[in-house]
């Protein structure tokens, strides 16, 4: 059986592809691997205790939105973080963002009419499943090249009418994912005026937001709030960076009362809740924040190591939030860099080209390497030296 038409342009995803890549290929050293985004700092101490005190739970089908304990708790965080005042009819409990960034284009986008189909805008590079979303609603990826020279963020207003009046959703993810850019107030002000102006909403993913350089990112929701345009922005987030649980699959989404209505309804039938043990360390979670202060630290130890190391390579561009480097590389190509850095070093990393589309002709990830800063200091610094000195030289 053929594969449904609407997936079938989806090109293979990032990792089993750096796998054929690197396939027949023996590590240059030790093998560091700095590809994944996967936090690998301690989670809580506590969570074994609250997991062990509640697995009896797991006898019980869970509340598909969120224990009220768990919307509080989240309810709370945002107060703290965005100075927002949201009811648990604004929030919904999700089983990680990629499930819920998946489910809630499909509640939300509306079907073509006579005004044509119905466009989703992606920042580019992006996170692959804004893509698939588009794909499964039946709406057209507009790919919006985000570089050095629009600020590592997409310009959706340099757009044609056409397409901009066509919107259903805009995607963001701030800090960027892989940039680690981050959308200031003004930038967040004008994509919300934009949307207001044609009509559509924007899903912040914004699951990079407690790791930061210098300042805490601003909340797109929080902007939309303080305009009079809170109904105009999704806001996503998760326990996987800012708590290093992503294995509990712990996120929500927070919105507009009937953003967030409709999403429940479809989540209703084909979304995946979150086991009650899960929900418990989820609740303790959100209401604490030593743990986020102790690991956003780690972070800031390995901006100042790769700002050391890094600092003197051509198009080095420090990392304003998240956890990942977007490296320009030599003549080449991401992929032939990732090639030479694991046969040489040992050092593993991610082609740029794996995480964007090709838009008139070109991929704006081609000549870069991602390369994620998720392991121990001692060992980030290892493998961020041999990648200097196998692609820049020991200079830099």
């Amino acid at each position: 059986m053929a594969s449904p038409e609407r997936f079938s342009n989806l090109p293979e995803y990032a990792f089993p592809r750096l796998r054929k890549l690197l396939a027949g290929i023996s590590p240059g050293g030790d093998p560091v691997v700095m590809t994944i985004g996967e936090p690998r700092h301690a989670f809580p101490s506590w969570v074994p205790e609250v997991l062990a005190g509640s697995v009896h739970e797991l006898a019980k089908y869970p509340p598909n939105d969120g224990t009220p304990e768990l919307l509080g708790a989240i309810s709370g965080w945002l107060g703290r973080r965005y100075r927002l005042d949201l009811g648990p009819d604004r929030i919904t409990v999700l089983n990680g963002t990629r499930e819920g960034l998946f489910n809630a284009a499909l509640a939300l986008c509306p079907l073509g009419n006579a005004g044509g189909r119905p466009a989703m805008l992606i920042p580019n590079p992006f996170y692959q499943v804004y893509a698939v979303a588009a794909a499964a609603a039946g709406a057209e990826a507009v790919f919006v090249n985000a570089t050095a020279e629009t600020g590592d963020l997409p310009d959706f207003a340099a757009l044609t009418r056409d397409v901009l009046d066509r919107t259903a959703i805009a995607w963001l993810c701030s800090p960027a994912n892989p940039q680690g850019a981050v959308a200031d107030e003004t930038y967040l002000q004008r994509l919300i005026g934009l949307a207001e102006v044609h009509d559509f909403l924007i899903f912040a993913d914004e699951c990079y937001s407690e790791i930061w350089r210098d300042a805490p990112p601003p909340g797109a929701l929080a902007v939309a709030e303080a305009m009079g345009l809170g109904h105009r922005v999704l806001m996503f987030n998760s326990l996987s960076k800012r708590s290093n649980l992503p294995g509990a699959r712990s996120g929500f989404v927070a919105g507009s009362a009937e953003a967030i209505r409709a999403i429940r309804v479809l989540r209703h039938y084909a979304g995946a809740p979150l086991p009650l043990p899960m929900q418990r360390i989820s609740e303790r979670a959100w209401a604490e924040e030593a743990h986020v202060e102790a690991n956003r630290a780690l972070y800031q130890e390995k901006y100042a190591i790769a700002d050391r190391i890094l600092g003197n390579v051509p198009g080095y561009r420090p990392p304003e939030g998240g956890f990942f480097l977007w490296l320009p590389v030599p003549e080449g190509g991401g992929e032939a860099a990732a090639r030479r850095l694991w046969a040489e070093a040992g050092v593993q990393v991610l082609p740029g080209a794996y995480l964007a589309r090709e838009v008139d002709g070109v991929n704006p990830g081609e000549n870069f390497i991602r390369v994620a800063l998720v392991a121990p200091a001692a060992e980030t610094e290892a493998g961020l030296t041999r990648l200097r000195d196998c692609l820049y030289g020991r200079e830099g």
